[in-house]
């Protein structure tokens, strides 16, 4: 007959027991694709249903299968969570604050009016790029990768919604920009480029999007520049712009005092 002390040390092992494997599991369900209690996607087909739906299940399986592959950055127990800070750095700087905080400091410290009109339009062409992005992402309303975690920086900047990366369409419209603009020798063309593509799949190691987000994101970002190029914005023009504007105000106010006058 055991006696009630090895008794207690025998429970108390198998309580520790048990609470160490619930938090392997849970450590190893917070880098997990599809963790438990969450609904995975159906992709199951049927041949009788039409060729076009068949199609598009069939490469939202391999979206969703090499999403997964590539976010070796999930999490720190993940295979390349070691070098998870630097690829944070990474997408950090390929977001919309440091962008538009350097944007504004050159437009104010810029010493001509050609190099003032880039930067004003840089800043504008980052203004209609968080338009656009924010109006896809709630028209199709797509959920962040179950891999995704957040940190506290993903908590305060990072939307819900996943489709499309506005890091890929921000990276490609920025590295378009100074590719026209700003850039003349092929050192800095090489690192543009290489940059757009770094912060672009920094989104995937970190599991943040899925392949298609940042493929569609690449492209959108692309075209954005060609929108911004037709709705250029001169210095000149601004500034007749807005003497227009103050002249249209000064009349309303003149025209007011001359009707309380009259009145009078």
């Amino acid at each position: 007959m055991s006696s009630p002390g090895s008794r207690r040390n025998s429970y108390r092992g198998n309580q520790c027991g048990s609470r160490a494997s619930g938090e392997g599991r849970r450590r190893a369900s917070s880098c997990s694709y599809l963790p438990s209690g969450a609904q995975s996607e159906d992709f199951s087909v049927s041949l009788s249903q039409p060729i076009l739906t068949i199609t598009l299940r069939f490469l939202l399986a391999i979206d969703l299968w090499l999403s997964k592959r590539l976010g070796v950055c999930a999490c720190e127990e993940a295979p390349w969570g070691g070098i998870r800070p630097l690829v944070r750095l990474v997408e950090l700087s390929g977001h919309v604050v440091p962008w538009l905080v350097g944007t504004v400091y050159a437009l104010l410290r810029g010493e001509t009016v050609a190099e003032q009109e880039v930067m004003l339009n840089l800043a504008l062409a980052l203004l209609l790029d968080l338009l656009l992005v924010r109006v896809v992402k709630t028209l199709v309303r797509r959920r962040r990768p179950a891999q995704n975690r957040s940190d506290i920086f993903s908590t305060f900047f990072e939307e819900r919604y996943s489709f499309p990366s506005g890091h890929a369409t921000r990276a490609a419209m920025c590295a378009r920009f100074l590719l026209v603009r700003l850039v003349d020798t092929t050192a800095m063309k090489v690192l543009v480029v290489g940059w757009a593509g770094l912060a672009s799949l920094s989104r995937l190691l970190l599991a943040r999007h899925y392949v298609t987000d940042v493929g569609f994101g690449l492209l959108m970002g692309y075209c954005q520049y060609g929108l911004m190029e037709k709705m250029w914005v001169t210095w000149d023009g601004l500034q007749d712009l807005l003497l227009l504007r103050l002249q249209e105000r000064l009349n309303r106010v003149y025209g007011g005092l001359w009707m309380a006058e009259w009145k009078l």
